[in-house]
């Protein structure tokens, strides 16, 4: 009874996440139904990746499709959270995050998918999820940036959403998933986005006791980006980001960085790409593109992530910005189309600076 009462809590009160989606809109932000079509081009769908073994997501292809009825739709799949990892693709050795032409690019000026309140999935059967699978499975699909929300339980750092009687992990647990798929993808560059309700000192505890310490990136405030490939020449492949900054320089302030679109959003006809959080050009753009109504639900996010809808989006709120999405950030990764969208923006290659 305690946890369906606080399941229909949430239900209530998911839509006051935040209210600082009122930000002004951009003065050049584009209708989005002027949006090209985003096809990529004939020549350059591939992403550039010349004669690289293609992405495994063998994993989203053989999940089951939902039943589009709302009704239905919001159901715990079970069968979801018991499926095996997919076989993975032999790994090309000169690719960067799966595509060679990515290499040479500054970390700000390549996109990648980026799950949304990444714990929050299925397969750790957690009430009212945002993902279907876990952290390890996400990362071996072709997900680059996770979202995560870290909570103090008793002392422990957890990794929770809301509430952590929805669902819990020690925050340790998760990072160890982050660590051994970095041991096995050696060409890999992930990013994390922390919403932090635990200290900056026990953060760096638990990644100094993940082992992760040593692959951690550090930047500098409006120095230069690396690019993918001195990353990985460097081992320094995990880049950290807070809205609780402190602690070491690695924990880096997610709103020095970047700058994000609003992400209170109910309905497809509400996306647009005004500034929410964070500075205007910040080299870092996060594409909120998810539907809370009040929380998340497989239909919706098939809704969201069609091709149609997050393509035209994407290319918007790019030429608005006149930056490259960095994190587009999505519920439900395996609905809909994030990874063609994110390897067509890609192919695109970094747009011309917004004057």
């Amino acid at each position: 009874m305690r946890t369906l009462t606080l399941f229909i809590t949430v239900l209530a009160s998911a839509a006051c996440d935040d209210g600082g989606d009122a930000a002004p809109p951009l003065d050049a932000a584009p209708p989005l139904d002027a949006a090209p079509a985003l096809d990529g081009g004939d020549a350059d769908r591939d992403g550039g990746r010349g004669d690289a073994a293609p992405l495994d997501r063998g994993r989203r292809d053989a999940a089951p499709r939902i039943d589009a009825e709302p009704e239905d739709a919001g159901a715990l799949d079970a069968a979801a959270a018991d499926e095996g990892a997919p076989d993975a693709a032999p790994a090309d050795p000169l690719a960067c995050n799966g595509r060679r032409a990515l290499c040479a690019r500054r970390y700000d000026e390549v996109a990648v998918v980026t799950t949304h309140n990444a714990f929050a999935n299925l397969a750790r059967r957690y009430l009212a999820p945002n993902q279907r699978f876990d952290l390890g499975d996400q990362l071996r699909d072709g997900v680059r940036g996770l979202m995560l929300d870290t909570y103090d339980q008793d002392g422990v750092a957890y990794l929770c959403h809301g509430s952590c009687d929805f669902g819990e992990r020690p925050l340790i647990d998760g990072l160890r998933d982050i660590a051994d798929f970095l041991d096995a993808d050696p060409r890999a560059v992930v990013s994390i986005i922390f919403e932090a309700y635990i200290t900056p000192d026990a953060t760096e505890a638990a990644f100094a006791a993940a082992g992760l310490v040593d692959r951690l990136h550090t930047q500098a405030p409006g120095e230069p980006w690396p690019t993918l490939d001195e990353m990985i020449a460097a081992d320094r492949r995990l880049v950290v980001f807070t809205d609780r900054p402190g602690g070491p320089a690695w924990h880096h302030d997610v709103w020095a960085h970047a700058v994000e679109t609003p992400f209170s959003v109910q309905d497809v006809e509400d996306f647009d790409c005004r500034s929410n959080r964070g500075t205007v050009g910040n080299p870092l753009l996060i594409l909120n593109h998810f539907i809370t109504d009040p929380v998340a639900f497989e239909h919706r996010a098939a809704e969201a992530n069609a091709a149609d809808i997050l393509g035209p989006r994407a290319l918007a709120c790019r030429e608005a910005f006149g930056q490259q999405p960095v994190f587009v950030t999505v519920d439900f990764y395996d609905r809909g189309a994030a990874f063609e969208v994110v390897d067509q923006l890609n192919a695109l290659g970094p747009p011309a600076p917004k004057k």
